[in-house]
C-alpha cells in the first residue's frame, strides 16, 4: 500500500527563479532535474535528507494552474496492487494506471473531489 507523501506540486511562473529561492534561500537541494520540454523540467527539490520533495512546475504547462490545488503524490512498491485495493474499496479513480518512463501513476479523488495520485 502507500509508504510515504512523495511529491506535492508546487505552479511557478519562472522554474530557475524558483529553483533558486528553494535552494539559495530556502536551503533545499535539488533531488531531480530532467527535460521535459524546451526549456523546461522535472525539477524537484528538498531539504537534505528528506523523503518528500517539491515539484516546481511552470504555470505555463498547466492551463488551468490557477484552478489547481497542490497535487499530493503518493509513493507505492506497487501501484497496480493498491490501485486494485483501493478499486475494490470503491475509492473513485480518474482513469486506469499509466505506464511512463519514470513509473507508473494513477489518479483518484477523495470523497469531497480533492484529487491525489499514486506513483510508483
Amino acid at each position: 500500500m502507500i509508504k510515504r507523501i512523495a511529491t506535492v506540486a508546487v505552479y511557478v511562473e519562472d522554474q530557475q527563479k524558483a529553483k533558486e529561492f528553494w535552494t539559495e534561500k530556502a536551503g533545499f537541494e535539488v533531488i531531480a532535474e530532467h527535460p521535459i520540454g524546451p526549456n523546461v523540467f522535472w525539477l524537484e527539490v528538498a531539504p537534505k535528507g528528506a523523503q518528500t520533495a517539491l515539484v516546481i512546475y511552470p504555470k505555463a504547462m498547466m492551463k488551468d494552474w490557477n484552478e489547481r490545488k497542490p497535487s499530493i503524490v503518493f509513493e507505492c512498491d506497487d501501484v497496480l496492487a493498491a490501485y486494485e485495493t483501493m478499486k475494490a474499496k470503491g475509492v473513485e479513480f480518474l482513469g486506469e494506471p499509466q505506464k511512463m518512463q519514470w513509473g507508473t501513476f494513477v489518479q483518484f479523488k477523495d470523497i469531497d473531489g480533492n484529487e491525489f495520485v499514486l506513483k510508483g
